[in-house]
């Protein structure tokens, strides 16, 4: 069972694992961040989602921009002694923490994600995928989510709708485009050792084929 969602906002920012201090943008949507954005819709323990291809509707633009971000964090190991104890807070203090990043996003982005999704065993007797397929449908016409789906961070919401017809290859993204390696997914296989997954991205006439996960392009 598959689905064609048509996407697009103001901005995004999927950020390259490689760039350290500043956050620099993909070129494009992500597989992982297309699958979130998806489950941000709809999500059932008895599915999982798979992305399949991404079109990319809108010529690839970039910006700069300065955002305020705190620098600390809380650390896991604290908010355990917290619970198990019972005293001491757990907070941060934005006005001493607080800290200036510039950010190289994309503006005014639309995509059209193709994605299907299988059953797993967690699905109880009463699931099947006729079942998901009316539901995800469902939403998507009234606009329904758990979460506000965003393109890679909560402060940039996107915008959905069934798409009826692909829209047209902007001009200067026919022929083909290298990506270089893109962020595929996490491997969550083992929750005390998480994977990145990568791929080869390439671009052809604007959309992006994405390798099923046995795939050998897929690297750890």
């Amino acid at each position: 069972m598959s689905i064609k969602l048509e996407v697009w906002g103001d901005y995004a920012l999927f950020t390259r694992p490689e760039m350290k201090a500043e956050r620099v943008s993909y070129d494009i949507i992500t597989p992982s961040a297309a699958r979130g954005l998806i489950e941000a819709i709809y999500w059932h323990p008895g599915m999982r989602w798979h992305i399949d291809r991404i079109h990319v509707c809108a010529p690839i633009r970039f910006t700069n921009l300065r955002r305020n971000e705190v620098k600390s964090t809380i650390s896991a190991r604290n908010a355990r002694t917290v619970m198990e104890r019972g005293t001491g807070e757990l907070y941060l203090c934005t006005s001493e923490d607080i800290q200036q990043r510039a950010a190289m996003l994309l503006r005014d982005v639309r995509y059209v994600i193709e994605a299907h999704f299988t059953m797993t065993e967690k699905a109880s007797p009463g699931d099947n995928p006729g079942k998901f397929q009316d539901i995800i449908k469902r939403r998507i016409k009234k606009g329904q989510f758990y979460h506000q789906p965003c393109f890679g961070c909560r402060e940039f919401p996107a915008q959905f709708r069934l798409c009826e017809a692909l829209p047209s290859c902007p001009e200067e993204l026919k022929g083909k485009r290298d990506l270089g390696w893109m962020l595929y997914d996490m491997d969550y296989t083992h929750p005390e050792n998480i994977t990145p997954l990568f791929f080869r991205g390439m671009l052809e006439d604007g959309v992006l084929e994405v390798p099923p996960l046995d795939s050998e392009e897929v690297r750890r």
